[in-house]
């Protein structure tokens, strides 16, 4: 497939993307406390095979070799996230220093080799200890992020001026606490209005520690948003997409946006929020960027009697889907990016994570070949270039994920990465996927019109 470059900024940020649990293991090392993700995954039941996060990628102490992956890959951007329980095991007080000196060493060789970070807050492992005094779900929480973001800031903010405060709320908040497939793996609709205000109040703060410690900081808020439509042209139907609009997309856009919370929203969930005087000015701290997590569109239907947002999903027939089940449709990901630059004003954009699950074989030669996976990446990336001839402020795309790893509660047998991991070996092989990924990165860097 041929992709159409030339509109791409020159500066245009190549990255991959991963996170903390999924991928460095050594979750009882050198001052670690445990999170809400070491808890759940040690839960019977919870995750797919009985998996947990205990070793993942081995990235804790093969870092090395994975920045070296970045280069043979070409990109130019790499987006982590902290681990809060490494740094201040405690929730909040004493700063373990072997925690920051692991990404103080990680941030300095990833400049050594050309790549720039950007560096993700918080990508869910709430330390156990603060789940054990309410979590989220309590104000006090949002203190303490700002305190621990303070640390990170100040420890970091000399050499990393991309900043993420929060990976996705949606799902700390709705999988998390409302559905139960995610740390915490609640089911209670209080809790999770109550966490998914508090997340964003502690995103203002979070911002305003990052830019009280690093001059020049270009801070942003990451959120998984879904194209949606109706399934039919019934009123029901209709009103059951614009909730889920709501519930996906505008409950997280609008408050870090000065709009508050959608009183359509308010209503659906009928839950009060703990609103304090300030608050919601708190929450729409000036946004530098704002980045998109896009894997899937969806379409929605009715469904009354099911819990708030009160919508089910309907498959589509005849549509691809990957191997997560989701339903692939690249023009999604070019409608939600020209919904952030017309809605609401996005001046620089980011797609934060976007990729596909497919299972991956290990030929006799020991090669990855991957097709359906290539053509996701390309359909994607063709769309990506579309948004910015019509004029998207588009900055960066970090793919979704460097490294095969711990995909939450499906475990390790969802693969997303464009380079395969023998999880018992630890053995990282470059996918064709990967492969291509250079190819359409080098012909960006060449100012080539186009990645045949």
């Amino acid at each position: 497939m041929t992709i159409d470059l030339a509109a791409l900024p020159e500066d245009f940020l190549w990255g991959t993307a991963t996170s903390a649990y999924q991928i460095e293991g050594a979750v009882a090392e050198d001052g670690r406390s445990p999170s809400i993700w070491d808890t759940f995954s040690h839960t019977p039941g919870k995750i797919d095979n009985g998996d947990d996060g205990d070793l993942a990628c081995d990235h804790y102490h093969r870092w090395r070799e994975d920045i070296a992956l970045m280069r043979q890959l070409g990109t130019n951007a790499y987006r982590l996230s902290i681990a809060w329980p490494r740094v201040v095991p405690g929730g909040d007080g004493p700063v373990n220093a072997k925690g920051l000196d692991f990404y103080d060493g990680l941030i300095d060789a990833l400049l050594e080799a050309g790549i720039t970070p950007s560096v993700t807050l918080y990508h869910w492992d709430l330390p156990q200890v603060l789940q054990g005094r309410g979590g989220w779900t309590v104000r006090e929480t949002t203190q303490h992020f700002a305190s621990y973001t303070a640390v990170v800031a100040e420890r970091l903010g000399d050499r990393v001026k991309h900043w993420t405060t929060l990976n996705e709320p949606l799902c700390s908040a709705w999988i998390g606490h409302l559905e139960g497939r995610m740390a915490p793996g609640l089911t209670d609709l209080t809790a999770a209005v109550r966490a998914s205000y508090h997340l964003l109040l502690g995103h203002g703060l979070a911002t305003q520690a990052v830019r009280a410690a690093v001059p020049g900081a270009q801070v942003g808020i990451v959120n998984n948003l879904s194209s949606v439509e109706a399934a039919t042209d019934r009123p029901e139907d209709v009103a059951a997409a614009h909730r889920l609009d709501g519930h996906t997309n505008r409950w997280w856009l609008d408050p870090v946006h000065g709009r508050g919370f959608p009183a359509d929203m308010r209503e659906v969930y009928g839950v009060e929020l703990p609103e304090l005087p300030g608050d919601l000015e708190t929450m729409a701290q000036p946004l530098d960027w704002l980045g998109l997590n896009y894997y899937f569109p969806s379409t929605v239907a009715d469904d009354p009697t099911g819990p708030a947002p009160h919508v089910r999903t309907v498959r589509r027939l005849g549509v691809p889907r990957t191997g997560m089940d989701w339903e692939v449709g690249a023009d999604g990901i070019e409608r939600l990016l020209l919904r952030l630059t017309d809605d609401y004003g996005a001046r620089k954009l980011y797609v934060t994570e976007n990729g596909s699950a497919y299972p991956d074989v290990v030929r006799p030669d020991g090669t990855v070949d991957d097709p359906e996976r290539t053509e996701y990446l390309e359909q994607h990336l063709a769309a990506c270039a579309s948004a910015v001839r019509k004029g998207v402020p588009l900055a960066g795309y970090f793919a979704w994920s460097l490294l095969d790893n711990f995909e939450w509660a499906y475990g390790y047998d969802k693969r997303f990465g464009l380079v395969h991991v023998d999880y018992k070996t630890q053995k990282r092989t470059i996918k064709g996927s990967g492969h291509r990924y250079a190819d359409i990165i080098r012909a960006h860097g060449g100012r080539g019109r186009s990645a045949a």
